[in-house]
């Protein structure tokens, strides 16, 4: 009976409230353009918390010596990323399209007009924060020897430069232009390849250019375990990115007015929960115990490998992408650490790398039509869409991974790459920022 009183309530409030509406020529289009716009900023405020998570995630798998610089270089990739993606990256990202292989329009935000159309605003800082993503996934692969000032010339550029083209391959459709991948059918719905994979092989080229951290491989040329100096920090780092993810994936719809933001939350959250689960299990197996590390990593390769797909397939499909996300991830860190000697002391190779090629490949595989329009391979679409994914990891690696390659290259030579000896013993805290991240923490000898 109540409900029915207030069903009754709210009728006769809307009624009366009708002429209110028309006189300040209030539209359903109006209505809906605002709640899709503050849908937008909320998911790209979620996102932009996500760099406090892998700033967490980072410190905590690093040594406490190195800590300050792990914050400082979060800092400015986004604060360097915010302004190079808006003078140059924006751009060549959603600029009018030449060829499908790089925008040449709207730098400096120059295509949003205020009071006319305020929507493109809203989607740039929702991009924005997007290409910090890209950009700051670098850090930990690159973390406890590398010159900050080093960094800060990266930063800019895979910012700016190295991941607006390849996203504009992708995704440029979403705004002026026309990307060739998409036009191919390209599936990559919040950018296992366009944002996590470009991360990621940038930051296999910085660790095979860097080199390893100092007795990280000994004489005998086996590895040796280097230990995070703060597991709790790093879980707390991952539940702050695995929040932030739901922004990440639910929000790249960039509407609230599309329902599938709910089932897109749903499959990206059973990704997560199976691959933690999978890595577990994994690398109990291997290991011989449940190590806290690999499963933590295991959350964010079942976070990485849903991102691509998770507008396009079931939740049962959504789990078995997180499963084989978290067991892939468990033998990509053994075999990048032990057989191929890259020393990459967060895992962020394996996890956006590895698993975000991965991701891409599972939405060629699982993709269904009643979800996203597209039948996989597993479900009567053949081997198209799977082809169309396999070009799309492909040329993505090649373009971040040699391009990276070269920018490192080039930054050893000029401003040099990798701290002393001397300064990467004593803690990059001290010699590049003269500050501690935890001063004051001393033990003294209590009995004189």
């Amino acid at each position: 009976m109540k409900t029915i009183q207030l069903k009754i309530a709210l009728t006769v409030l809307l009624f009366s409230a009708w002429p209110t509406f028309a006189e300040d020529n209030v539209t359903i289009g109006h209505l809906q353009d605002s709640l899709d716009t503050a849908w937008t900023l909320i998911a790209a405020f979620m996102v932009f918390f996500m760099q406090a998570g892998f700033a967490m995630v980072e410190s905590g798998f690093t040594r406490a010596k190195n800590s300050v610089n792990i914050m400082m270089k979060n800092l400015m990739d986004f604060s360097l990323g915010s302004l190079g993606f808006w003078v140059l990256g924006f751009g060549l990202m959603f600029g009018t399209t030449m060829g499908g292989v790089v925008g040449t329009s709207g730098f400096f935000l120059t295509d949003a007009i205020p009071d006319i159309a305020d929507w493109p605003f809203a989607f740039f800082i929702f991009q924005t924060v997007f290409a910090a993503t890209a950009a700051t996934i670098v850090s930990g692969a690159m973390a406890e020897r590398t010159k900050f000032s080093a960094y800060i010339f990266y930063s800019i550029i895979i910012s700016a430069v190295i991941y607006p083209i390849s996203g504009h391959w992708a995704w440029g459709g979403l705004f002026n232009g026309e990307g060739w991948l998409e036009n191919l059918g390209f599936i990559d719905f919040a950018g296992s390849t366009v944002v996590h994979s470009v991360g990621g092989w940038a930051a296999l080229a910085g660790a095979i250019i860097l080199g390893p951290r100092l007795g990280k491989y000994g004489k005998d040329k086996k590895s040796r375990a280097i230990m995070g100096h703060n597991i709790p920090l790093a879980a707390l780092g991952v539940f702050i990115l695995w929040f932030g993810w739901y922004g990440f994936n639910a929000g790249s719809t960039t509407a609230a007015t599309d329902l599938s933001i709910g089932r897109i939350a749903v499959t990206t959250n059973l990704a997560a929960a199976s691959g933690a689960l999978a890595a577990m299990i994994t690398a109990w197996i291997v290991l011989g115990k449940p190590d806290a590390s690999m499963a933590l990593n295991g959350a964010l390769a079942g976070l990485v490998s849903i991102t691509a797909p998770c507008a396009d397939v079931s939740p049962l499909s959504a789990v078995i992408i997180g499963l084989i996300g978290g067991v892939i991830v468990v033998f990509s860190v053994l075999f990048i650490d032990k057989v191929l000697k890259i020393d990459d002391p967060v895992g962020a190779i394996s996890v956006h790398g590895v698993c975000g090629a991965f991701g891409t490949i599972a939405a060629g595989l699982f993709a269904q039509e009643q979800y996203g329009g597209v039948n996989g391979l597993f479900f009567g679409g053949g081997f198209g869409p799977v082809g169309v994914q396999l070009i799309g990891v492909v040329s993505v690696f090649i373009w971040a991974f040699v391009m990276a390659l070269i920018l490192f290259t080039v930054i050893k030579r000029t401003v040099g790459l990798r701290v002393s000896e001397e300064e990467e013993l004593q803690g990059l805290d001290i010699g590049e920022h003269g500050l501690e991240a935890y001063a004051g923490f001393q033990i003294f000898n209590t009995e004189n």
